[in-house]
């Protein structure tokens, strides 16, 4: 699947003045790359597109030249993924590629566009990988990573008196990762980790890997893995009775997985995020907005809300360089330029690509709390960046100084 959506300069973004690029000036092209047709679809997918498209109209810098929006469809297949890439850079002319969910075809196109000078700008991507091992000078990492959700749940649960954990795992990247980052925290908290079943994504019979958890004695049973993946873990996890007695934990578990499990079905989850589109004036006029625009009038979540915030920065570094052509050029004045906007407030970008921001602990409402299909959770309390994310020295990027 390979999708265009042309938009012109002035009927989205302004005009920006002649003198700011000269005559010559390219038109700059953006390519949202992700799942449009599978487990990730309905958590990236459109909604990525629209965020996009949300954030060229309201750039109103007076910074116009045309912009060009082309999206396509990775299958979460690297090869896909990398291909497409490949042909966008080679003969399409994009000059910054956002989103890519699948951190195993994040990882590829983040090599690609270094190799190629281009921008990645990971807001459904996952994998800490991207701003440590495998940093470059091109990526910026936004929205979360495996990280600091796997490090904030271990941690936390852990010091609660949740000392023994079972993983069911996506078999890929993302999955390996964020048990990898989660099973660290909780040893270093104290606690044990007594085994991991792992599927492969788009499963849809988990009961031997659930038979495995319950079986375990586990005190938490700890999902690894997104979208609808994780919907259908938790769906065959309520059938299997493992909740009270053990307690379930989906780390990727955000305001789009609420639907399809209803809330009653979520009754004891919790969610760690940088968004929710309730959160405060500047997110519900946002998601008002957006759920307008989407075509099954869903909400935003964080990955998507990521993608608006993130290429509203990367319009304000392409002004700033006089140029969307050398990417390594814009990712540095991304990383030079605070970050602010209405949806994840003031921030910054640090020397290995790290967005950072303060994340935020919600519980899920009961059915009686809730006023209507999307008000699902409720604050707990705010996180720090500080505490939120991994230690600059401790990644392993060699752009860290």
């Amino acid at each position: 699947m390979d999708r265009r959506i042309f938009v012109t300069g002035l009927a989205v973004a302004g005009a920006w003045p002649v003198s700011s690029f000269g005559q010559s000036a390219k038109t700059a092209r953006i390519g949202v790359l992700n799942d449009m047709s599978s487990v990730y679809a309905d958590y990236q997918g459109i909604g990525s597109i629209i965020a996009v498209q949300m954030a060229l109209k309201d750039d109103n810098r007076d910074v116009g030249i045309p912009v060009e929006v082309v999206s396509a469809d990775h299958q979460n297949k690297p090869d896909i993924g990398l291909s497409i890439a490949r042909r966008w850079f080679d003969t399409e002319g994009v000059d910054m590629i956002i989103d890519v969910p699948n951190s195993a075809v994040a990882l590829a196109v983040a090599q690609l566009c270094r190799d190629k000078n281009k921008v990645l700008i990971g807001s459904g991507a996952g994998s800490a990988d991207l701003t440590g091992k495998a940093c470059t000078p091109n990526t910026v990492h936004w929205t979360y990573d495996t990280w600091q959700l796997g490090n904030s749940y271990g941690r936390t649960l852990t010091a609660a008196d949740a000392k023994r954990w079972f993983f069911v795992t996506a078999d890929y990247a993302f999955g390996k990762s964020l048990e990898e980052s989660c099973a660290s925290a909780v040893k270093a908290a104290g606690g044990e980790v007594l085994g991991s079943a792992r599927h492969p994504i788009a499963a849809t019979d988990f009961s031997s890997y659930l038979l495995q958890a319950h079986s375990s004695g586990a005190d938490v049973v700890a999902f690894c893995n997104a979208g609808d993946d994780l919907n259908n873990a938790l769906k065959q996890a309520s059938e299997f009775h493992l909740a009270p007695k053990q307690k379930l934990v989906g780390l990727i578990f955000n305001i789009t997985n609420v639907p399809g499990l209803g809330l009653k079905a979520c009754a004891g989850l919790e969610a760690i995020s940088s968004f929710y589109w309730d959160l405060n004036d500047g997110t519900r006029a946002f998601s008002i907005r957006f759920q307008t625009l989407h075509p099954r009038r869903n909400m935003p979540n964080d990955m998507q809300a990521g993608c608006y915030a993130a290429t509203l920065h990367y319009l304000k570094a392409v002004k700033s360089v006089g140029s969307a052509i050398d990417g390594k050029a814009v990712v540095d004045a991304m990383k030079a330029i605070p970050t602010e906007d209405p949806l994840f407030g003031k921030g910054s970008i640090r020397q290995d690509g790290r967005k950072l921001h303060p994340m935020y602990l919600f519980d899920v409402k009961t059915e009686a709390e809730s006023k209507g299909p999307w008000d699902a959770f409720k604050l707990v309390r705010s996180i720090s960046a500080e505490d939120s994310f991994r230690p600059l020295s401790q990644g392993g990027c060699v752009l860290a100084n």
